[in-house]
Parts: C-alpha cells; structure tokens; sequence
C-alpha cells in the first residue's frame, strides 16, 4: 500500500534518513524499530506528510505523495489517522469534544450525529460513559484509547502509531496490545507503529523493519526477527548494552 524508496533527511549537517527503503502492506501490522534518535518519528512524519524529504520518494497505491502541494495532500492526509506519543489530547476540551474534533473539521454532520460516531469509536475502545471528562481525569492507559478512538473516528485507511506504550507499565502495555490487534482486525486496517517495546512488538507485528544509522538494515516476521543472526539486531531485542556501563 505505501512504498518508501531512498529516503533522505538532513537536520542541518546532521543525516537523519539515509536513504530508507520500506513496503507497507495493505490489512497488516508493521512496526518500526530502533535505538532512540534513529529517525523513526522522523520517518512516520514523512509519511503522514509532516516533513518533506531532502531526496527520495513516498508513494500510496502507486501515486507519490512527496510530490503532491500542501493543498493536494491535505486531501490525501484525510485517508491517515495518527496516535501521538502521550495521545496529545486537548488539555481544553473534554474527551468527546476530543474525540469528535476531526469529524468538526472536516465533515458537515451534525453536534448529534458527531457524538453517535464518539460513543461508537469510545465503545470500539473498551470506553463508555467519558465523553464528559476531562483529559486531566484520566489515568495514562485511558489516555491512549481515547487517543486511539480519535485516530480511528475518521474511519482512515492507515493508521500510525508513536511509541504507544511509553509510560504505561507491562500490564497496561499488554492491554494496549490487544487493543490494536482487536481494531485492526475488526477494521482491516494498516497499521504503522513506531515502538522500543519488544514484548509488544512480537505480540502485534505482522512485519518487523529495524531502522539503525538513517536505513532500514533487517526487516522481516517476528519468527525470522527472532532467529535473525545479525548481531545489530539480536542486541536491540535482548536489551544488550554494548559494554560495561561505567559508574563514576
């Protein structure tokens, strides 16, 4: 469904993307992997047409979007939901106002048809009677999904996904887990997420693709992953530090 080919983005003299190649593929969950500062955020904004690269090419069924004018993408961005890191919910407004934000942008259907696609997508969610809280009430795991349900209120092809898990214990990460399976599946939706969790990267991935220094170096199915013999990819995923960590 999207096919990224020798992407590159320079921050200054600093490369950040040094020329990524990566397929998507349609109904599927693929999750991309790495050290921190190793341009995943960098790249999920590439797609979702956030950031403009400085060479290489974005395409979405076969039409490149890198190319497209502001305006034109603006349509094509209406086909992407995106779940930012800590959900970035407005501090302002209550969990359906939240929720329901995008449908007032970008649709004409009515306070009392936006509120029925809330509760539906809160119920998708695991979430009934918060439409009236406000983001301030609710704990961190309660955060992600009404997150989620405003990703997903659109009712968008792809989905992207910015370190999901972080700040939730292993528990409420196990649960998110299941979230994203059980509204993938139902929705047959792709899914992109970018994540250090492993445990919850070899519960939900389809495909694994490991992005170190600016490329994607190995990607493959959690069983091929697990097995891969390259040392650069068996240090991530067994949390090895390189050497001793020298104590001063």
């Amino acid at each position: 469904m999207i096919k990224i080919t020798g992407l590159k983005k320079y921050f200054g003299a600093k490369r950040v993307l040094d020329g990524v190649n990566l397929e998507i593929e349609r109904g599927k969950i693929t999750v991309i992997i790495g050290r921190s500062g190793e341009g995943k955020s960098v790249l999920i904004k590439h797609i979702i047409g956030l950031l403009r690269p400085d060479e290489g090419q974005i395409f979405l069924e076969g039409q490149e979007i890198t190319a497209m004018k502001e305006k034109e993408f603006n349509e094509v961005r209406k086909r992407f939901g995106m779940l930012f890191q800590g959900a970035a919910l407005f501090d302002s407004m209550t969990v359906g106002q939240n929720v329901g934000f995008p449908l007032k942008e970008h649709t004409d259907l009515s306070d009392e048809d936006v509120m029925k696609v809330v509760g539906e997508k809160l119920r998708r969610v695991g979430l009934t009677g918060v439409e009236n809280l406000m983001p301030a009430e609710l704990s961190g795991g309660m955060k992600k999904r009404v997150g989620l349900a405003r990703a997903i209120v659109m009712d968008p092809e792809i989905v992207l996904f910015d370190e999901p898990t972080t700040g939730l214990d292993p528990i409420m990460s196990d649960s998110i887990a299941d979230l994203v399976l059980d509204t993938q599946r139902s929705l047959k939706t792709t899914y992109i997420l970018i994540t250090h969790d492993i445990p919850f990267t070899y519960k939900i991935a389809d495909k694994i693709a490991m992005l170190h220094e600016g490329r994607i170096v190995q990607e493959g199915t959690v069983d091929e992953m697990k097995k891969n013999p390259d040392p650069i990819i068996r240090q991530f995923l067994e949390g090895r530090a390189e050497g001793p960590i020298k104590v001063y």
